[in-house]
């Protein structure tokens, strides 16, 4: 929390910082809307918060978050240079130290009917990174086949844990481990979520042979790390697109793993979405981890092979 609270502007980093320590340490979200009160997400809970920093469920109790406020948050944030982070306010977001994300809306720019930025910015999500070492260890050996990585498909709702989980694999993947040698692992980081890049450099621990291409868009930057940086395994985060199942074919034909993920609660789901249907009828992918907030984030709901055969499932929590 302490990267977050330096950035806030001194009259939000009190009430935030009154919270219960209990609380602080399970932030997973604290939204901000102009004109609208201070709301928090922490495990299954969203509460408002007081001006003393206690939670509340009742909104006309919570501590307003007005347009001063906002107009300092944004200067922290960019430093007061909103010319510097032009293709992050592009993208609707802004990694700032500590690999946190910030999320923000208010008035679309467009150019030629693609978006050039976003201003009058009213409301800011952000998104407490936390890296938990240790989560993939009791689904690693169902990934590897006689020390090859197995390419896997990580299906999940949001805020179910699969880019921790990602993170967690390709560290495990890059440092070797019971199962498997060190391997070259590659990130394709287009929201720079996994690796939690700042100036290029990753905040988090993804292992001493991870190379990672931070804010590249996800098939563009699949097959840069092919041309470039021979990985055995590429890591790409909440594939959907066309152009990036044709992506992952052509990794699988230069013989590079792929570990992805994709937004669903189910494999029916999934199967059901025209540009990831064909990779899971071809067999493309040899696992499928499947992620639930059944006994809180990162519950290993089911784990299957590439028949769509249960190995394991409903027993992991890794959180």
């Amino acid at each position: 929390m302490k990267h977050i609270l330096s950035l806030l502007p001194t009259e939000i980093r009190a009430v935030i910082a009154a919270l219960p320590v209990k609380v602080q340490e399970h932030v997973e979200e604290i939204r901000l809307r102009q004109n609208l009160p201070i709301e928090i997400r922490y495990g299954h809970q969203a509460s408002y918060v007081t001006p003393t920093g206690q939670l509340t469920a009742n909104f006309r109790q919570g501590w307003m978050f007005r347009e001063d406020s906002s107009v300092k948050l944004l200067n922290q944030i960019s430093q007061h240079s909103l010319y510097a982070l032009e293709e992050e306010l592009r993208r609707g977001y802004i990694t700032v130290v500590g690999g946190h994300r910030i999320g923000i809306a208010g008035r679309v720019v467009l150019e030629r009917g693609d978006v050039k930025g976003i201003r009058d910015i009213t409301s800011f999500n952000i998104r407490i990174a936390r890296e938990k070492k240790g989560v993939a260890k009791d689904i690693l050996a169902y990934l590897f086949d006689k020390g090859q990585f197995q390419s896997t498909l990580v299906i999940s709702p949001p805020q179910c844990g699969k880019t921790t989980l990602l993170r967690d694999l390709a560290r495990c993947i890059s440092y070797g481990n019971e199962w498997s040698s060190s391997k070259k692992v590659g990130i394709v980081d287009e929201r720079s979520e996994i690796a939690g890049c700042y100036n290029g450099i990753p905040q988090r621990d993804v292992g001493p042979r991870t190379d990672v291409l931070d804010a590249c868009p996800k098939a563009i930057g699949m097959m840069m790390m092919i041309r470039s940086m021979s990985p055995d395994l590429i890591v790409v985060d909440e594939i959907g697109r066309q152009e990036d199942s044709e992506a992952i074919w052509e990794a699988l034909h230069a013989g590079v793993a792929v570990l992805c993920s994709a937004h669903g609660i189910a494999l029916e789901d999934i199967a059901k979405r025209p540009t990831i249907s064909r990779l899971i009828v071809e067999r493309v992918f040899k696992r499928y981890v499947i992620l639930s907030r059944e006994h809180g984030a990162g519950t290993i709901h089911g784990l299957y092979d590439e028949h769509l055969r249960p190995m394991k499932e409903n027993v992991i929590c890794s959180r």
